[in-house]
């Protein structure tokens, strides 16, 4: 046993939680998890143990130890499989298959928000509730919301009156029927708002109302009931504890912290960057070019200081001269974004280097020279530079990665929500407005397949036809407007 490890096994706390093995390279070799650190990790370097080979072999290549005390088994539990996806142990073979635990998922863009079970936690946009070990805990959390806040449980994208027909879940009065105009958007909105709250562990009246409903039904003799009622509010107990919720988070800032130190490292900056923020350019539909600027402080995104940008000066998908735009928008001396947001520690452009090259020159025409800058290719997830250095290629382990590539992904996600409203928009403003038979969701289909009026008015009228699931005469009125509507433009 070295030296290092010896001094590290003095310090193991007696507190539930997880341990993360180490060989002499740093890589993690094994992650475990223990009501007891102390006992568990002790037991593994006491004198005489006998282990079977594979734990006998992995005890031998520990180098360091590191420790992770959390409050109870069921969130070392979450915690041990998280880390265990991420890191991938060598030797933690009995848990690098691909289960996940339940978490309960709600995407507040959509126009009639619902929720859904799902296993993968991205950074979506969504709302999520959970990992948690028990699936019976997650789904009854589901129906209880539902029923009790009356959110929709059908899975269309916007439920309508043929939707209805099928639906059981109004037929009994667990649903308020948005579909049917039953309730306004204001007051649905309201429901999943509050539903939301209840999930984040904020409406704890709530339960103690199901509570008084199980005591009442075991005085009136309906002991059935009162079980069921019973196994609710043990379920909703377990959804909303407060460590659930807000375990994730405090991980992530541990993780940032870590990933900016290491990011300063391998830039050769002066001090982690606390401000960073990522440029996307995007183009939709092959037309409108848009951009989003998101920011992540202390290597967390911020979404008080995102951005969007409609690009006004060039026409076409044109990368480069979109960045230098944005850069030009948000430090030139007419901007107003100059004096509200906190400067860059870290500008990164999404992409490669021509980008990045638009973005420098830009900055030294605005006699910018101390906000750092660099690219970052998805190809390899590479950070690009333009200084005369190496590009730099992270570990794909590193934290320093995660920080990048979350900040990246954050940058796509709020460029697809500015591109689907210029969609909604394009589409309620269509010229197909004027066919009689073509709505709201042919239009979309037609725009989805023919990406624009022009490309409407290229096509044939069988495929405008099969497209948009019409008949031949709407298909040929359909073809005849977008082709008056291209000659005017």
């Amino acid at each position: 046993m070295n030296e290092v490890l010896r001094e590290r096994l003095k310090t193991v706390p007696d507190r539930p939680g997880c341990y993360l093995m180490r060989d002499r390279r740093g890589v993690i070799i094994y992650i475990g998890k223990a009501k007891s650190l102390r006992r568990r990790v002790l037991g593994y370097f006491r004198p005489g143990a006998r282990h079977a080979p594979k734990v006998r072999s992995m005890v031998e290549t520990v180098f360091d130890l590191e420790f992770i005390t959390v409050r109870n088994d069921a969130e070392a539990l979450l915690t041990e499989a998280s880390l265990i996806k991420k890191h991938k142990p060598h030797f933690n073979i009995l848990m690098r298959d691909d289960k996940r635990y339940l978490s309960l998922r709600a995407d507040p863009l959509a126009k009639w928000p619902r929720f859904t079970c799902c296993r993968i936690v991205r950074d979506d946009g969504a709302l999520y509730f959970g990992p948690f070990p028990s699936s019976p805990v997650v789904r009854t959390a589901k129906d209880f919301v539902e029923k009790h806040y009356g959110i929709r449980e059908c899975d269309a994208l916007e439920p309508d009156g043929e939707t209805h027909r099928h639906c059981l879940a109004d037929v009994i009065r667990t649903c308020s029927a948005p579909c049917l105009g039953r309730i306004s958007a204001e007051e649905y909105r309201s429901r999943f708002e509050e539903a939301c709250a209840f999930l984040n562990g904020e409406r704890p009246a709530v339960i103690e109302e199901v509570a008084e409903r199980m005591r009442g039904a075991a005085a009136a003799g309906d002991y059935e009931a009162a079980a069921k009622l019973r196994d609710t509010v043990f379920a909703l107990k377990e959804m909303t504890k407060s460590h659930f919720v807000r375990k994730t988070p405090k991980m992530r800032e541990d993780d940032a912290r870590r990933g900016l130190e290491e990011l300063a490292a391998a830039l050769g900056l002066a001090a982690p960057p606390r401000t960073i923020e990522c440029v996307d350019i995007s183009n939709l539909f092959g037309e409108h070019s848009v951009a989003s600027l998101v920011v992540a402080r202390d290597g967390i995104p911020d979404g008080r200081w995102y951005r969007r940008f409609r690009i006004r000066t060039v026409a076409g998908a044109d990368d480069p001269r979109s960045m230098a735009e944005v850069v030009r928008r948000r430090y030139g001396p007419e901007s107003s974004l100059a004096e509200k947001s906190p400067r860059a520690d870290l500008f990164v452009c999404d992409g490669g280097i021509t980008q990045l090259r638009a973005a420098r020159e830009v900055f030294a025409e605005l006699g910018i020279c101390d906000v750092p800058t660099v690219g970052l290719a998805e190809r390899h997830e590479e950070i690009v530079l333009d200084d005369g250095r190496e590009n730099v290629i992270l570990p794909r382990d590193s934290q320093a990665l995660f920080v990048l590539t979350r900040l990246r992904d954050e940058a796509h996600r709020f460029a697809i929500t500015y591109h689907r409203k210029l969609r909604d928009r394009s589409i309620r403003e269509s010229v197909l407005d004027e066919v009689p038979g073509i709505g709201e969701a042919k239009k979309l289909k037609l725009l989805s397949r023919f990406r624009s009026i022009y490309g409407i008015a290229k096509a044939s009228a069988e495929e405008i036809a099969a497209a948009a699931g019409v008949n031949a005469a709407t298909a040929a009125e359909v073809l005849k407007v977008a082709a008056n509507a291209a000659t005017e433009k």
